[in-house]
């Protein structure tokens, strides 16, 4: 049975490869399977590789696939005791510049044809050199939970992409949290499709590890090739970003490989109610969570799943060890249906911004008088409402939304309406400059690839006009062939903003 809360006591990360029962499986990859014992002493092995190369604090980078090495390290540098720096694979080798010479790596892990890609200079090892064992393996490390662990990267669709520091309690915590809500088994098969360089993809493996189950990390290039992989491993759990999850609502699933999913989960944007409906009518026996969370604090809020149908446009509320506040401006609490800024208290928020005290300012403040847990909070910068249900539900990013004759308008609930009308698979709305109106709406669609484009065309522009207001309605709608989209596989807004403005 399921312990009712998980344990609140912070721990070094590394201790995470103690949890599982020692013969059952933990990793599953092309080099085939390691299990838990196996996995503790590849970390203890790692580690002591690593403190041979640097010194303790030390950042240390990794421009890594999917690897067994790249699963390891996170594990591997905080029994080291030194800062793990992941990458995103997908960066270009100017940003991978930055972000070294932001986070001042000691060390960057990687492939040798990713390491010709810049220039020479810095500490460069191929992963290959700490493939091998060691005689001198370090053990589980001892110290302060609350020491810097991991500097994870923010995408940079606005500005540098700036690292947001992590300590030991809060990846540890934020592992027992999700396993916890998720009801983690340790029978559980974990497919881990997101980077491990975002929050959310470093957290599901952590949080299997903190059950005691497997993962089997994918590098995958078309949706059909996550099918194919949970077929292959036996797959019980799943998250994923909402492009994805729409891509994966398109693909075709075997009754088969559809029924072994009893855990789903979406996070990094709000899904389609639509898309909600699909997946639960082509997951009938899965758990869907609807969760939201920001890297400045790990996780935030989920779904139980026995509340989604009813209320399949929520996000939830606060996972353990989260404090969730919906504020006004003026910092007071907002009123029952009423919007506000998402300010997040506890545990699990981050230590700020790595070297960047006037951004870290901005977000990071003293928690507010009316949150329990004290100490910082974050402000998200995202509008929600709490209704009286005691539900959360997105409403947008404070600087995403559109005023249209004063009317002010989130752009989400343009989006939803397009793509509940069944012409359109993914939508952005946005907001563009107009002399009368203050802002107009451009609404960017894709479709169907097979559907008339003209037909299309009318049901979406009929369906709008039934079930939105005039001030609503799109000034233009464009049709697209593919959205721009970051390397965590989320929509960049940015980058279709500037697109779509040329």
């Amino acid at each position: 049975m399921q312990e009712r809360s998980p344990d609140a006591t912070p721990c070094r990360l590394d201790w995470l490869a103690r949890r599982g029962a020692r013969a059952a499986p933990a990793l599953a990859d092309r080099a085939g399977t390691l299990d838990h014992a196996g996995l503790d002493a590849a970390v203890g092995a790692l580690a002591a590789h690593l403190a041979e190369r640097s010194a303790p604090g030390d950042r240390i980078a990794s421009w890594l696939p999917k690897t067994r090495l790249a699963c390891l390290l996170p594990l591997a540098c905080a029994r080291a005791g030194r800062v793990h720096v992941p990458i995103n694979p997908l960066l270009k080798p100017g940003q991978v510049g930055h972000i070294l010479a932001d986070a001042e790596a000691a060390l960057l892990i990687s492939q040798p044809a990713r390491l010709a890609l810049l220039p020479p200079g810095g500490a460069m090892l191929p992963e290959a050199a700490l493939a091998a064992g060691h005689d001198a393996a370090l053990p589980p490390s001892t110290g302060d939970a609350g020491a810097l662990a991991a500097l994870l990267y923010t995408s940079g669709s606005t500005g540098r992409p700036k690292g947001v520091m992590l300590s030991h309690a809060n990846l540890w915590l934020g592992a027992l949290s999700v396993a916890h809500y998720l009801a983690l088994a340790p029978d559980d098969r974990t497919l881990a499709v997101l980077p491990l360089s975002f929050d959310a993809g470093l957290n599901q493996m952590l949080a299997s590890w903190a059950a005691g189950a497997m993962i089997a990390p994918l590098d995958y290039l078309v949706p059909a090739d996550v099918v194919k992989a949970v077929e292959r491993h036996a797959i019980t759990v799943l998250t994923g970003v909402p492009p994805l999850w729409i891509q994966l609502a398109e693909a075709r699933w075997p009754e088969a490989t559809a029924a072994r999913l009893r855990t789903i989960a979406t996070t990094g944007g709000r899904l389609p109610v639509a898309v909600v409906r699909r997946l639960r009518a082509l997951f009938p026996a899965a758990r869907l969570h609807l969760m939201y969370g920001l890297t400045e604090a790990f996780r935030a809020t989920s779904l139980d799943p026995a509340l989604v149908d009813a209320h399949p446009d929520a996000i939830g509320t606060a996972i353990p060890f989260a404090e969730v506040l919906v504020l006004r401006p003026d910092g007071r609490e907002a009123a029952p249906d009423e919007p506000g800024e998402l300010v997040q208290a506890g545990p699990l928020v981050a230590q700020g911004y790595w070297r960047d005290p006037a951004r870290t300012a901005l977000r990071f403040r003293p928690a507010p008088a009316a949150a329990r847990a004290g100490g910082v909070a974050v402000w998200s910068g995202d509008t929600v409402v709490r209704g009286a249900d005691g539900l959360l539900r997105f409403v947008g990013r404070d600087d995403e939304m559109i005023k249209v004759s004063g009317n002010r308008i989130s752009p989400t609930e343009i989006e939803e309406a397009a793509i509940a009308s069944g012409a359109a698979r993914e939508a952005v709305a946005l907001g563009v400059a107009d002399a009368r109106l203050g802002q107009a709406i451009l609404l960017l669609v894709r479709g169907a690839p097979d559907q008339d484009p003209d037909a299309a065309d009318a049901v979406l522009r009929a369906f709008l006009k039934a079930e939105l207001a005039g001030f609503q309605q799109p000034g233009t709608i464009r049709w697209v062939a593919d959205f721009p989209r970051n390397p965590n596989g989320k929509l960049d807004r940015a980058a279709i903003r500037a697109e779509a403005l040329r």
